[in-house]
């Protein structure tokens, strides 16, 4: 039986936001609210994270480069900055 390939659509688009927005949730609850005996160990949690969350923002970008359609309220907290901080620059450059 031949395997279906996923589909890439707006809905899956969004799900992939969603689920980018709960790995940037755990980084910041890490970040704010827990206690590590070492330095080291926060280090490597964080680094756990963004190794499970990078495929997922990279997925993402991709299908919004290719023309996938997605609502603005849809992205993750850290699109949101990261659209910003881009917007910030471009005024600072005109």
């Amino acid at each position: 039986m031949a395997k279906i390939p996923p589909r890439r659509d707006r809905y899956f688009l969004r799900d992939l936001h969603q689920e980018i927005d709960l790995y940037d949730r755990k980084l910041a609850y890490l970040d704010k609210s827990v206690e590590f005996a070492l330095p080291a160990d926060r280090e490597k949690a964080e680094k756990d994270l963004l190794a499970k969350r990078a495929p997922l923002e990279k997925v993402a970008l991709e299908l919004a480069a290719s023309g996938v359609e997605f609502n603005e309220k849809d992205l993750p907290r850290s699109f949101i900055a990261m659209n910003l901080e881009r917007g910030n620059a471009r005024k600072d450059v005109a």
